[in-house]
């Protein structure tokens, strides 16, 4: 190809990449620049914003209110992971079967996920209600006593982790779906023919040979628990008192209710950080235990 020819192609390429870049630099960096130079004012949305320096930062060590959020999401973020990541893949495993109406089963646990948040609260409203849900009429068949759940401070955090675990399996499942699909059958059957059960071929093949989905799954909940707002904003508002006030929420609080922005995103840029030290430290973990083909 001639210079003039490699010009021309460098041209055609940077008109086609030049949306993504606009895209990028637009809606990317640019609130990025934005977001870390407010994290340094004090700015409510109406006058200029006002150099602080590190007074957010300093500010967060001492808001018992943050910390507490902090603590709620960490609580959210422990019981979510691992139980809808064990759920997930049971259920892979039980729905990757050749049978008539599977494709059927496996929609039926994919409609939570492409269902609202504001959808999935009646959902469970009908279920952990304290007068009328289904939840405290199954305790009493077994003579316990009902709950209030949403409204107690002690079940709040893990109501809502089953709530988010329901609505979310689904996805997680077809992850691993896919990749169970990819082991060999032949491994099974030579498992088989050496006498190797059922319950000794899951630890032994399946569970070794889908562990860059579980590490995959692993990092995507954590990062999305990480991010819950949605849903404790229409489920309980961060009730009863702040006992589920989880730190994206009381982000937005700050900026958006006491007008905060400054203070609002000295939030975000800590939950950033403790964001990419999980991912981090996941990624430095799984060179223990991920097995790749």
């Amino acid at each position: 190809m001639t210079g003039s020819g490699k010009l021309v192609e460098k041209l055609w390429a940077g008109l086609f990449a030049s949306p993504y870049l606009a895209h990028l630099v637009l809606l990317t960096a640019w609130p990025v620049l934005a977001l870390s130079y407010l994290s340094f004012t004090d700015y409510d949305t109406v006058s200029s914003p006002n150099w602080i320096g590190l007074d957010n930062y300093t500010r967060l060590l001492k808001d018992e209110h943050f910390w507490n959020s902090l603590l709620n999401t960490g609580l959210f973020a422990l019981l979510y992971v691992p139980l809808q990541t064990v759920l997930a893949l049971v259920l892979a495993v039980g729905l990757n079967q050749r049978l008539r109406f599977m494709p059927l089963l496996r929609g039926a646990y994919f409609v939570p996920v492409v269902s609202s948040w504001v959808v999935i609260a009646y959902v469970a409203d009908a279920v952990f209600n304290p007068r009328t849900g289904s939840a405290n009429t199954v305790l009493g068949w077994f003579g316990a006593d009902p709950q209030t759940w949403l409204k107690s401070p002690a079940l709040v955090i893990p109501t809502l982790a089953l709530v988010a675990v329901w609505k979310g399996v689904g996805y997680m499942m077809v992850l691993f779906l896919a990749g169970l699909q990819s082991i060999p059958k032949e491994l099974y059957e030579a498992a088989e023919v050496d006498g190797a059960g059922p319950v000794r071929r899951f630890w032994r093949i399946t569970v070794p040979a889908v562990s860059g989905t579980t590490f995959l799954v692993l990092v995507l909940s954590t990062i999305s628990v990480l991010q819950a707002f949605e849903q404790v904003y229409v489920m309980t508002g961060g009730g009863p008192g702040d006992a589920s006030e989880v730190t994206v929420l009381y982000m937005y609080r700050q900026g958006f209710e006491f007008f905060q922005m400054g203070y609002a995103a000295a939030v975000a840029w800590v939950l950033f950080g403790i964001t990419l030290v999980l991912t981090l430290f996941q990624l430095w973990l799984q060179r223990k235990w991920v097995h790749y083909a």
